[in-house]
C-alpha cells in the first residue's frame, strides 16, 4: 500500500446513471469528492480540483457527491439541495462551481440568485427547495459517505481507495499519478495472463 493510501474503500461504486461526473469512464483515474459546500477545505480544494482536472486532461474523471457537515455548516444541506435541484435542470455543474466560488454567501436569496444566473426554472427550483425534494438524494450521498469512511471533508477517493494525504496540487497529481500507473499495471498483467482453460 502505497504512502496516503488506506484501507478505507468506496463502498458505493459510482454510477453513471446517478453521479456527478466530469470525465470519460474509460479515464485511468475516478477521482471521488465527498464534499461540503460551505467547508472552508473544500473552498480551498476547488481551485486545486480544477489544476489537476486540466493537467490530468481525459486521464482523469472526477465525481462529486454530497457530504453536508450541518452541525457546522448550517447552509450546507440547503447549497447541496439547491445544487441537486439545478442537476435535474441540467445545470449542476455550473451551480457546483457557483457554490464553491461564492461559499460566503449560500442563503435562499443567494441560492436562487444563482438559479436565475443559470437560467433555471425558478417557479420549480423554489418548489423543489421548499418541498425539499432533493433531501433523500443529499442524505443516501452522505451515508454512502459514512459507510465508505468519510469523517471530514473534503475526502477523496481514487480508483475506489481512499486518499489520506495532502491535497496540494502537487501531492494530489502525484497521487493520482500513483493511480494511474497503478491501474495501467493491473491492465497490462491482466493482458499478459494467458487465457483460461
Amino acid at each position: 500500500m502505497s504512502a496516503g493510501q488506506s484501507e478505507a474503500v468506496l463502498t458505493v461504486p459510482v454510477s453513471e446513471g446517478r453521479d456527478h461526473i466530469q470525465g470519460s469512464a474509460d479515464a485511468a483515474v475516478t477521482m471521488v469528492e465527498y464534499g461540503d459546500y460551505e467547508c472552508p477545505y473544500c473552498g480551498a480544494a476547488y481551485p486545486i480540483i480544477k489544476e489537476v482536472q486540466a493537467r490530468m486532461g481525459n486521464r482523469l474523471r472526477f465525481v462529486f457527491r454530497n457530504f453536508p457537515i450541518a452541525t457546522s455548516h448550517p447552509h450546507a444541506e440547503r447549497a447541496a439541495e439547491a445544487a441537486e435541484a439545478a442537476a435535474g435542470q441540467g445545470a449542476f455543474w455550473g451551480m457546483h462551481d457557483l457554490l464553491f466560488e461564492n461559499q460566503r454567501h449560500q442563503h435562499d436569496e443567494d441560492l436562487r440568485s444563482y438559479a436565475e444566473r443559470l437560467g433555471l426554472d425558478l417557479d420549480r427550483f423554489d418548489r423543489e427547495l421548499v418541498e425539499g425534494m432533493h433531501a433523500e438524494r443529499v442524505h443516501e450521498d452522505f451515508m454512502g459517505g459514512v459507510r465508505s469512511g468519510v469523517n471530514g471533508t473534503p475526502t477523496f477517493y481514487m480508483n475506489g481507495a481512499r486518499h489520506d494525504g495532502g491535497y496540494d496540487v502537487e501531492a494530489l497529481f502525484a497521487a493520482l499519478e500513483r493511480a494511474a500507473s497503478s491501474e495501467r499495471s493491473k491492465s497490462e498483467k491482466v493482458a499478459q495472463s494467458p487465457p483460461q482453460r
